[in-house]
This record gives structure tokens, sequence and C-alpha cells, in this order.
């Protein structure tokens, strides 16, 4: 926000109101005064009009005229406006002139004048006003004082009036200007106030949690985005929530009930509550507004599975860091532990050192699997995509799996769709992706014919490519699910537990998606990928 926003002009037109009534005023006295000299005429025998009848005549048209084109004199510092004054302060003592007997009631009128006259030009010209209108009294009272006879000291009424004048321009002016310092003050507080309600309304739609308003009636007052993707909800229905000042315990009676169920103590320690909404594990979080619930409440909803997911590769981020260095560290001397135990083996025939040193020699190679696997996902974001035709890529891996892992391919069908199609991606990863799990599907099923089923099928979209891995097992123990993907996470004793959480590490690092179904009859996974744009 700028400061010429923030700070009001000073050359602003007059107050359409001020100046209307300022119209109707004139007008008004202008009428009655017509009035009191037309009257005689209807009620005696018509005479000639005396020059007072006339200059009050003049005085109502010319108020007539002002009252219709008020409009086109709303400019400060028009020349217009003060003419129009000024000629008021003017018709005024030549009435006090012409109407004798009336001055003290008619000079009444030039404080209502300058009044007006002060409101409609923020109370500069006030006291101008107000010099003329003492100027035309001391002249108009001198004048009667010479040509009628009158006592010198018959100024006490005259001078009563101009001092009253002069009080009621600087009372005006000063009225004014307190008033036009507390509406300056009042725009900028306002301007504040919006700039930083907009402020507010940004940071909150940009928040990654969501954030719901309700008030003392727990009628919802504001909410962000992130609020209707975490609950579910669609934003239309809730802008006429906001709209129609409907109650949150019909739109959502299970946070409304957690909000009644919870003790005081917790709206002021803001201590999470966990919430299942839509399948997904939401915290919700209230805060109270003031000491108590009365004046409104602030939920905030957290996405919990995602917070937990974030904390997880941060950890895995540091994990990986540390295990590659220590990987290392421990090639070089399991090299030579390998090396020493094949000499061990070619010198002794001893059936027991035989297979001492052969089960040495097996978790050496152990060893250096997991070591290699954490290698690899150290390179994870270090990806070297390529467009890849997947026909012919996934051909060529199920004749290579096939033959390195001896697997008779009557065992292990392929199904490749006629309409061949591109995906972007690493071949070294997606190689070891499909590896890890067709290795894994063929070690779990019955191993008989067309228990291993690999198959490449696209979606009703067309946009993206589904490459399963699908084997006839008896399907994942639903306790291991959860942790199906957690790294060092296995059922066999010589796995290593990294397979399936380094495949689906290599899927995300590609922008792919790696997810499994399993039942009694057996497990797919399914690797989702994006068609490449050709």
């Amino acid at each position: 926000m700028s400061a010429d926003t923030l700070t009001p002009t000073t050359d602003r037109t007059p107050d359409s109101q001020h100046l209307r009534l300022y119209s109707l005023f004139r007008l008004g006295a202008s009428g009655m005064l017509f009035g009191s000299q037309l009257w005689p005429y209807f009620r005696n025998a018509p005479t000639d009009p005396s020059f007072s009848f006339w200059l009050l005549l003049i005085f109502f048209l010319y108020a007539i005229a002002v009252s219709v084109s008020f409009e086109s004199l709303q400019c400060k510092r028009g020349l217009a406006l003060k003419v129009q004054t000024s000629l008021d302060i003017v018709f005024i003592v030549g009435m006090m002139h012409f109407l004798p007997g009336n001055q003290s009631g008619i000079g009444l009128l030039l404080i209502i004048n300058i009044i007006f006259a002060g409101l409609i030009s923020d109370g500069r010209f006030a006291l101008f006003y107000a010099a003329i209108a003492t100027i035309g009294i001391l002249l108009e009272n001198t004048f009667q004082v010479i040509h009628r006879n009158l006592p010198l000291n018959d100024y006490s009424n005259a001078v009563l009036l101009s001092l009253s004048c002069f009080a009621t321009a600087w009372l005006a002016q000063t009225l004014t200007a307190r008033m036009q310092t507390s509406e300056t003050l009042a725009t900028q507080r306002g301007q504040d106030i919006e700039y930083l309600a907009k402020t507010n309304a940004l940071i909150t739609q940009e928040m990654p949690n969501g954030v719901l308003v309700i008030d003392q009636h727990q009628q919802l007052k504001h909410y962000n985005q992130q609020a209707c993707n975490l609950l579910g909800l669609e934003e239309d229905m809730m802008q006429a929530a906001v709209q129609l000042h409907t109650p949150l315990a019909q739109l959502m009676p299970t946070v409304i009930q957690l909000l009644q169920s919870s003790p005081a103590s917790k709206l002021t320690a803001a201590d999470a509550v966990k919430l299942s909404i839509n399948n997904r594990d939401l915290g919700i979080r209230f805060h109270a507004i003031s000491e108590n619930i009365d004046n409104g409440v602030v939920i905030f909803i957290e996405d919990w599975s995602q917070i937990q997911t974030q904390a997880h590769q941060v950890k895995l981020a540091a994990l990986g860091r540390l295990t590659a260095n220590i990987a290392h560290e421990i090639r070089n001397p399991l090299s030579a532990i390998s090396h020493a135990t094949q000499l061990m083996q070619e010198d002794t025939q001893q059936p027991g050192t035989q297979r001492m040193l052969q089960i040495i020699s097996d978790n050496v190679q152990r060893l250096d699997q997991i070591i290699k696997d954490v290698l690899e996902l150290n390179r994870r974001d270090r990806t070297n995509q390529e467009q890849l035709n997947i026909n012919h890529f996934v051909q060529e891996f199920y004749q290579q799996f096939g033959a390195v892992e001896k697997i008779d391919l009557a065992h292990f069908t392929l199904d490749l769709p006629a309409k061949e199609s591109t995906i972007v991606f690493d071949r070294r990863h997606i190689n070891q992706i499909l590896w890890n799990l067709c290795k894994n599907g063929w070690r779990h099923s019955q191993q008989h014919a067309k228990s291993l089923q690999l198959k490449v099928l696209g979606d009703k979209s067309g946009q993206f490519i589904h490459i399963t891995i699908k084997d006839d097992g008896s399907g994942i123990d639903p306790k291991i699910q959860p942790h199906l993907f957690e790294p060092f996470m296995t059922t066999e004793k010589t796995g290593t537990g990294l397979g399936l959480f380094i495949a689906r590490e290599l899927a995300e690092a590609n922008g792919a998606k790696l997810n499994y179904i399993s039942s009694a009859n057996g497990t797919q996974f399914s690797l989702t990928v994006k068609k490449a744009i050709v």
C-alpha cells in the first residue's frame, strides 16, 4: 500500500449533504420572507409592490435556481460557490435594511448562513464571510443613523450581531478543523484495517493448514481453501454458509461435537486432537478468540499424514547421508573379508570349515547388497531422464529378467497394448523398480504357470501408463501393510528390507507413483507414469 492511499486529499469536493441542506435553508428562508410580503396583497386592495417585495422575489427565484443546480457548485475552489455565499450575505443585509423592525430576526439568518458556509468551505473562509457580514451590518446601521436621525450610540445591536458572526465563524472553523482531523484519522484507520484484512486473507489462503473462524453462535465467518480441501467440502458450499450465516454444525457436525467436548483448558493450550475425515487423519486445534468461546473460536486443521510424511522424508534424508558415508567406510574392509574368505575356501577341504566360510561369504554378499542399495538410494535425486518406448523397454526387461532369474516364461507372462506409448523416465531407475517388484512377486508366488504377470495398460483419460506386476501368492499380512514401504522392513531372513522402499523413492524421483492392492488371492503393484508429450 502506498502512502498516497493512506493520506487523504485536501482538495475534496464539498459534502453534498451540507450543500443540499444549505440550499434547502436558503429556499425555505427566502420563501417564508417572500410569503410574508406577498400575504398583504391578497388581504388588502392591490397596490404597487414595494422595492422590498421585488428584492425578496429576486432572492426567492435565486434560491430556486441554486437549489435546482446545486450539484454544479460542488467545487471547493470554484468561484461560483464563494460568489453564491457572498450574495446570500448581501441579500440578508439588504433585507435588514428594507424591512425595518425585523432587523434582529433577519440578522440571525446571517449566523446560520455563516455556519453553513463554514461547513461547506471546511472552515477556511468562515472568517472571510463573517467579515463581509460585519461590514454590511455596520454600513446598514450607519445608514440608519445618518438618514433616519438615530442616536450615535445605537450601535450596540449591530456590534453584538457582528461579534456573534465572528464568534460563530471562529467556532465553525475550529469545529470543522477538528472534524477534518477526526475524519482524516478515521479514513487512515479504515484503510489500515482494510489493508490488514486483505493481508490476513492472503496469509490465510497461503497457509498450509486449514483455517475456520466461527462466531459466538457457532456460525461460519471465514475459511480458507485448504480447509475445503482437507474437509472434502466444496468452496461454493462454504461461501453460501458464510453468506447465509449457516451454523457449522450443519456442515461439519463432527468438528462441533469435538469442540463442545473439549475442555476450556485445551482451547488455550492449543493441543491438537486427532480426527479422521474422508480416510484422512487430521489434527484439529481450537483457539478461543478471547478468554472463552463466547466471542468465537478459530479452528486450525492440519494434515497429519502430510506432516508425518515430511518428517519421515527429513529423517530419511539425514539417514541417507549418514548411511552413505558409513557404506563407503564399510566397503573396503568388507572387500578384504570377502577376499580372505575366498582364499581360505581354496586352502581348506574340511566340511565344517567350508560351511563356516560359506556362511561368511553369504553374509558378506548380503552386506554388499545392502551397501549398493543404500548408495543407490542416496542418488535418487540425480536422475538422468530420457524418452522411452514403454513397449520396447518392457519387452527387453521381460527377456532379461527371465534369463537372469532363470524363470520359465510360461510361469511369467507379459501383456502389452497394441498402441505404443512414450514415457520420460530414468532407464536405470525404472529397470531397478521393475526388477525389485518382479523379484518380490516371483518369490511370494506359487511359481506355477502364469503365477507372475507383467502388464502395461493405459487409463481412461489417456494421460497415464500403468505398469502392473501381479502374483498369485497369499497376499500381504494386514499387520505389515502400514509398514510395507518403510526401510529395512522385511519378512525374509536373507532380505535387506530396502527393495520396496527404494522402488517407491525412485518412482517419486521420476514423478511416478507406486501403489499396491493385496488380497488372499495375491498382490498387485502398479507403477503409474505420465505419458510423454510427443
